[in-house]
């Protein structure tokens, strides 16, 4: 086993793969879309997929005043999970291919996969599949025939992209990349989703045979789990280890699915300033659910920071000395895991130790011009949460312009510090920082601004 892993280790460092940027852009910035497993499961079809489609390319909703459909501000992926296919047994052991390695569709469920994302494409959006399943995990058979059957089937498809989950045996995702690559000229954007742990999971600097990477377990619907996720990215920027064409992914986004309003938005603020992939996964048929969270998940500003690139893709930089024990326990009676057709990796964890309050920053532009900062109160009441500008490490001025990103509006020019009042349990400030000009006057005598809720 150590000379295999001597033998892939060696292949990848004379084969230098820093993490593929398709002809059409696609991986530059992070994706943006939404996933079926973290609401459906395996309670999936192409009808559901088709209405989630339809959903997401209709402008029913405004944004900055005009009618805007969430493909408009990026959301444009729309990705099909687990139990697609059809499940057998060949020799006493799982199986969802034929003996030819094609893999089986269940057409009950799917009758016209070239259909359904031919219907993808009218829209303007992207398809995407699933593959090494955990329904029908097939543990036992490494046989490269798997692969090559289902790197031609998502050519054939017409599949844009593809989540590799680590259930099964065919874990080899740097084969995975050279036959997607093979089959499929105009590019296949590749999920590695093997939790952070199971082998190949991290890249190097100089190796990435994939776009983005999960850095954690599986999160659940609960602040706790989205908190202890976050820190999995930190380590992963620090080292350079999330970029353009390799971004860290700690799970989709939970926003919509039973946190409260000020944890959806500590939230999706945490994951645009640590340049995660943004996947929704909340019902967008569910009209109510939508109006919820609309202003969170359609905020230019905030997706801003998210798709930006000026050299780092955003990180910690301080925290409290004292820590909160947040749980992480799925929520009692709720369905969301009861529909799934498998038990999650993450049910049997109850607790997590995080700071009472830690802070993020983002470069947006290069020199300094813009910083986002995230302020997370993670404690169970209200807090005051203050930063000094010298402390950022990107930010450049003393007297610093501010900007809300939440509200979407000005608060004025601060001098070496700043302190959000009232900062509610769960909930964040999140700021956009640049120099103010030397002749700009001081819109305020103060440092202090209160955090508006909802």
């Amino acid at each position: 086993m150590k000379f295999e892993l001597f033998l892939f280790w060696a292949s990848a460092l004379l084969t230098p793969i820093l993490g593929d940027i398709l002809p059409d852009g696609r991986g530059k910035t992070p994706l943006m879309g939404w996933r079926s497993w973290n609401l459906y499961g395996g309670n999936v079809d192409q009808k559901l997929m088709v209405s989630i489609m339809d959903a997401i390319a209709t402008r029913d909703r405004l944004v900055n005043g005009k009618p805007t459909s969430l493909c408009d501000v990026g959301y444009c992926d729309v990705g099909l999970d687990d139990n697609w296919q059809v499940c057998k047994k060949v020799d006493g052991k799982n199986s969802y291919h034929d003996a030819n390695g094609k893999p089986i569709v269940n057409l009950l469920r799917f009758p016209n996969f070239k259909a359904m994302n031919a219907h993808a494409h009218k829209l303007g959006l992207t398809a995407g599949w699933y593959g090494n399943n955990c329904i029908c995990r097939e543990a036992g058979n490494r046989s490269t025939i798997y692969y090559d059957g289902d790197a031609k089937a998502t050519a054939y498809y017409d599949f844009d992209s593809i989540k590799l989950d680590g259930c099964g045996a065919q874990k080899d995702i740097p084969l995975w990349h050279d036959l997607l690559s093979k089959y499929n000229p105009k590019g296949i954007l590749i999920e590695n989703c093997h939790w952070g742990v199971v082998y190949p999971a991290i890249p190097t600097k100089t190796w990435c045979p994939w776009n983005y990477y999960r850095s954690s377990t599986d999160i659940s619907p609960n602040y706790g789990s989205v908190i202890r996720n976050l820190q999995t990215t930190i380590p992963l920027a620090r080292n350079g280890l999330s970029r353009p064409g390799c971004w860290a992914y700690p799970d989709m986004l939970e926003v919509g699915i039973r946190l409260s309003y000020e944890e959806s938005r500590s939230h999706f603020g945490a994951w645009c300033i640590v340049s995660s992939p943004l996947i929704l996964s909340h019902d967008l048929n569910d009209k109510n659910v939508s109006d919820s969270i609309w202003d969170i998940i359609t905020n230019t500003e905030a997706i801003e920071v998210n798709q930006a690139w000026a050299g780092h893709p955003g990180t910690a930089f301080a925290r409290s000395d004292d820590n909160v024990i947040l749980s992480t326990k799925i929520p009692s009676g709720y369905e969301f895991y009861e529909n799934r057709s498998i038990s999650n990796p993450v049910s049997d964890e109850t607790f997590v130790t995080v700071p009472k309050y830690q802070y993020f920053y983002k470069p947006v532009k290069q020199n300094g011009e813009k910083t986002a900062v995230l302020l997370m109160n993670n404690f169970e009441i209200k807090q005051t949460l203050s930063f000094n500008f010298a402390d950022v490490p990107s930010l450049t001025c003393a007297n610093c312009r501010i900007r809300d990103i939440w509200t979407r509006k000005d608060i004025g020019v601060f001098k070496d510090t700043f302190t959000c009042e009232s900062v509610a349990s769960h909930d964040s400030c999140f700021l956009m920082i640049s120099p103010a000009p030397e002749n700009d006057h001081w819109d305020f005598n103060q440092d202090t601004v209160s955090v508006k809720k909802k």
